[in-house]
């Protein structure tokens, strides 16, 4: 174990996962318990939350599970006062929720549209705003955003709603890192490409390919210069570094972690 998140308190959004296996959020979870940070795990599925608790709790580490709708105001507010409550101050947040809706401009319907943009980018003003409250009292903290390569360019599918959404995280985030840089509150993107996570199990396949899960996986390989997905511990290792003294000098960055996707993407 590590020590790069000792004596820090991480609030991780979306710390579960869709079944078994490792999604982005409790991947970083379990290594910024592994770094020694004290983590308070978030989800609005409070099992799955528990999951993760446990597993960091086996470990020796600590962690505090706890359901939340963290696109309500309301649940936002109380989410971040209990996790002072328990552990004093916030100061690492990770806003890791999100999740993607199929189609063009002419498919969505505005119910969805609003959906798509509450899910993945309203909680995270939310959110950040809530926390940013906290931090100042102790003078600093590090917020982590999850991007998409979905927001830098196309990668296989229309989804006009979590491509625009996750285009404006990375100017939310510059903007905050520019508005707190002289206060101690720094501010970064990781953007994850196409990752293999059980997201591309549960639900991925069924929308893309059928649920052939093996021939989406294959699908997604092939537009990869690396010629293989990461994993969520690929975007962990991005985030706990934003999240550690390492990265002091680092704020209003992106750090894709797409194994040269985008490249490709963009020279095609």
């Amino acid at each position: 174990m590590g020590k790069r998140m000792e004596g820090k308190v991480v609030l991780v959004s979306g710390a579960g996962s869709i079944g078994s296996g490792w999604g982005n959020g409790k991947a970083s979870a379990v290594l910024f318990a592994r770094e020694g940070g004290k983590v308070f795990a978030v989800d609005r599925n409070l099992n799955s939350a528990r999951v993760t608790q446990t597993i960091i709790e086996n470990e020796g580490g600590r962690c505090l599970a706890y359901e939340a709708d963290v696109t309500d105001p309301e649940s936002v507010d109380a989410m971040v006062n209990q996790c002072c409550q328990e552990f004093g101050q916030v100061d690492v947040l990770y806003n890791n929720v999100g999740a993607a809706l199929a189609g063009g401009i002419m498919e969505l319907d505005e119910a969805a549209w609003d959906d798509q943009m509450n899910v993945n980018l309203k909680h995270v003003f939310l959110v950040t705003r809530k926390v940013i409250a906290q931090m100042l009292r102790f003078k600093g903290g590090s917020i982590i955003n999850i991007g998409s390569t979905s927001g830098l360019t196309f990668t296989g599918q229309q989804q006009i709603a979590y491509q625009t959404a996750k285009a404006a995280i990375s100017r939310f985030s510059q903007s905050v890192a520019l508005e707190f840089a002289s206060r101690g509150i720094r501010c970064n993107t990781v953007i994850p490409g196409q990752m293999d996570t059980p997201m591309v199990h549960a639900y991925l396949a069924g929308q893309q390919t059928g649920g052939d899960v093996e021939a989406l996986i294959s699908k997604r390989n092939a537009r990869i210069p690396m010629g293989f997905m990461g994993t969520a511990w690929d975007v962990a290792n991005a985030v706990v570094f934003l999240a550690s003294d390492e990265a002091r000098y680092v704020t209003g960055a992106e750090i894709v972690v797409d194994g040269g996707m985008t490249l490709k993407c963009t020279s095609e």
